[in-house]
């Protein structure tokens, strides 16, 4: 009887604790099911207080501009009704809605939306490839000027001038390798530390004077935006001049 009774000891306490540990694998389980939710709760709420703030800012960058909604309907395309909603905030901020007050408001997208900073300083370049060159763009701005770093992979024989023309202006200057800046009907040939500024209505073409690769920094901006650098440390009388000092 008495071993019996050991028996049914044991089993209830056998029976107890799986019960202790399912009750407490279920509280585990709802408290991380609870964690989740709250993650994608607190994420969901941030991207709420961006997106109801991007209305006030974007009224705000119009008033000071001196625009109405009658002139920015005009320029991108958007209804004025769907402009003021948006800026009312019963209109929610699309891509499609920002790219084009971009534009207009010559900002990066970033200060429309009020993103906030990841606390990263670095900036994530993505070289493009075209003409069998490579262009680093180190601006972000939808207008304006802009500004690229540009390679010429080196190849065994240097390629023959192509020259093209566009609307604007283009400052360059070499960093490495040799340049040869065909403008016109002239043909210059550009060590490191040389620079170039050209309207880029003239017939131009850039390339390697000798097969060598090439790095060059290049500002881009609309027909009749200059670069302006000054050279010379000293005035007109030769003595230093004060702004240099």
């Amino acid at each position: 009887m008495s071993g019996d009774a050991d028996g049914g000891q044991d089993s209830g306490s056998q029976g107890c604790g799986t019960q202790d540990t399912g009750s407490q694998d279920t509280g585990s389980e709802s408290g991380r099911g609870g964690g989740r939710e709250s993650g994608r709760g607190s994420s969901s709420r941030a991207t709420d207080d961006v997106l109801d703030a991007v209305g006030p800012r974007l009224r705000a960058l119009r008033r000071r501009r001196g625009i109405t909604l009658a002139e920015l309907a005009a320029e991108t395309g958007i209804s004025e009704s769907t402009l003021s909603r948006l800026e009312s905030g019963r209109r929610r901020a699309t891509l499609e809605l920002l790219l084009p007050l971009a534009r207009r408001y010559d900002v990066p997208l970033d200060d429309l939306v009020g993103a906030p900073r990841t606390g990263d300083p670095r900036i994530h370049l993505k070289p493009v490839r075209r003409f069998g060159m490579i262009f680093v763009p180190l601006s972000r701005r939808p207008g304006g000027i802009h500004a690229f770093k540009m390679i010429i992979p080196a190849r065994p024989e240097p390629l023959g001038p192509t020259p093209q023309t566009h609307e604007g202006h283009e400052w360059v200057y070499v960093l490495s390798g040799r340049l040869r800046l065909v403008l016109g009907d002239r043909d210059l040939v550009l060590p490191p530390g040389e620079a170039a500024e050209f309207d880029t209505s003239l017939p131009h073409w850039l390339g390697s004077a000798d097969g060598g690769a090439v790095e060059l920094l290049i500002l881009f901006g609309p027909h009749g935006t200059r670069a302006h650098v000054r050279a010379d440390p000293t005035g007109p009388d030769g003595d230093p001049d004060p702004d240099r000092a």
